[in-house]
């Protein structure tokens, strides 16, 4: 498995800045169970935002029971990622990232979703909240075989 995060930015971040690369490089890694205990245990994942073929009620997926079983309905199902983040902009315990998720699937095809990617953090650095705005349309437009 190759592991690719792209991310021009200096070594010393501010929490949640920190948290979300953690997350990126679990992802990418197939880390399942260190990626759900970056999260706090009333952590929500939602991904992307609002309602979906992954939450159709839109509510998103809630403490590490849930946060699991979203890994195994989306990531787990993925055979490869790459994270590219072109831009970052920390606040207080969150981060805003702009960036664009590849993901390569089984058959042979790679779809290129752009988005904002908002992480939230407490005290102890724990994701309370993942956020992720993208368009599943524009995502499945970039769908194509792989080169």
């Amino acid at each position: 498995m190759s592991i690719e995060v792209c991310w021009d930015t200096a070594a010393e971040q501010p929490p949640a800045r920190l948290a979300a690369w953690r997350s990126m490089n679990a992802v990418v890694r197939g880390a399942k169970d260190e990626w759900v205990s970056l999260f706090a245990p009333d952590g929500v994942v939602e991904d992307p935002v609002g309602p979906s073929m992954f939450d159709p009620d839109g509510a998103g997926h809630h403490g590490h029971d849930g946060i699991s079983a979203f890994w195994d309905l989306t990531i787990a199902k993925v055979e490869r990622f790459e994270f590219a983040i072109r831009d970052s902009f920390a606040a207080g315990s969150e981060v805003a990232n702009y960036g664009t998720i590849t993901t390569f699937l089984p058959g042979g095809y790679r779809v290129d979703t752009d988005g904002v990617f908002v992480y939230r953090v407490n005290e102890a650095g724990l994701v309370t909240s993942m956020r992720a705005f993208w368009e599943t349309e524009r995502a499945m437009a970039t769908a194509r075989p792989v080169e």
